[in-house]
């Protein structure tokens, strides 16, 4: 790590610390050439994660659009944005666990209508009538139809 002062590339790490989340690594080093200190950040190098869309695109993984969705579903309803939150962390962290460079957008869109399903059932509604496409009043019938059947059985 060169010193951003005088360029050299001896330093020494005086103190180092998690940050909040745990997600990086804070380090304060000084110069061994001009003594003047610095701070430095360690975070692990994530590969990036493609979702190859109903058309065959890909795209990189973006998890501001995943919440974007999912707070557009639950506008005005009862759902935390600490439960929102996790839930997002949750599914990203199961994504990458998974090991897939590539997932299908169908397989993320069927993760998410699932637990607004059990989150929220207008919520739940909201997201599938943008997901599946709803063209008309028939299919959110349809939709409301199935979920009421889904609520008897359980």
């Amino acid at each position: 790590m060169k010193c951003p002062f005088c360029g050299e590339g001896d330093n020494k790490v005086i103190d180092s610390r998690l940050s909040k989340d745990g997600a990086m690594i804070r380090r304060r080093r000084e110069c061994l050439s001009c003594t003047r200190r610095f701070t430095t950040y360690e975070q692990v190098e994530e590969i990036p994660m493609m979702i190859v869309k109903k058309d065959g695109r890909r795209e990189k993984f973006s998890k501001e659009k995943l919440r974007s969705g999912i707070l557009r579903a639950c506008e005005k309803r009862n759902v935390s944005m600490h439960t929102i939150e996790s839930f997002i962390d949750e599914l990203e962290r199961d994504l990458r666990e998974s090991g897939e460079k590539e997932v299908f957008s169908r397989i993320l869109g069927e993760r998410v209508m699932h637990r607004l399903h059990d989150l929220d059932a207008i919520a739940y509604v909201r997201f599938a009538s943008v997901y599946r496409e709803f063209k008309d009043v028939n299919d959110f019938v349809e939709e409301l139809k199935s979920l009421l059947v889904r609520e008897k059985d359980a």
